[in-house]
């Protein structure tokens, strides 16, 4: 007899997750730039998570689930919205307006704390690089979170589109 175990809490999976906003402004459209190069790096804001519930979630892992050949995943990484000045919601690395985030405190070390009803302050990053031509969008964006002791994964909408000028 099975008591109280759900078979998506079994062997150690994650349910799917509810608690996180999925009409924020990265969900409503495409990022991108229509000059790129192959051999460039961006930096492109994942949404920010916006706790919808009436319980604190921490955010444990990111990823971008959909990652086409020609653009490779470098790193994740997660920032204060104040180091940065707002959000970078894509930038290129070298460039002025781009923070220099190898200098900036990151918070992807630790589970990330979203209080109940609140918007983060911390942001995470995927930092890419181009190894050739993309021929489609990086999209979806997944989020690994515990609330009340219990594993979620959530996947929200976010698309990067980067044009290699030919």
């Amino acid at each position: 007899m099975l008591a109280g175990c759900s078979p998506a809490q079994g062997a150690g999976q994650a349910a799917p997750g509810s608690a996180l906003a999925t009409d924020g402004a990265q969900s409503s459209g495409t990022v991108g730039h229509e000059h790129t190069r192959v051999g460039e790096i961006w930096y492109f804001a994942l949404p920010v998570p916006h706790n919808t519930s009436s319980k604190p979630i921490e955010i444990t892992k990111v990823a971008v689930v959909h990652v086409p050949s020609g653009i490779k995943v470098l790193e994740y990484g997660a920032y204060d919205l104040n180091d940065t000045e707002g959000l970078p919601l894509l930038a290129k690395e070298g460039e002025s307006y781009t923070p220099e985030f190898a200098k900036l405190k990151n918070y992807a070390e630790k589970p990330v704390k979203v209080p109940a009803g609140e918007s983060s302050d911390i942001f995470y990053m995927a930092k890419v690089k181009i190894t050739a031509p993309p021929k489609e969008t990086v999209r979806k964006c997944r989020f690994e979170y515990e609330q009340g002791g219990r594993a979620y994964v959530q996947t929200l909408d976010c698309e990067l589109e980067l044009k290699v000028a030919e």
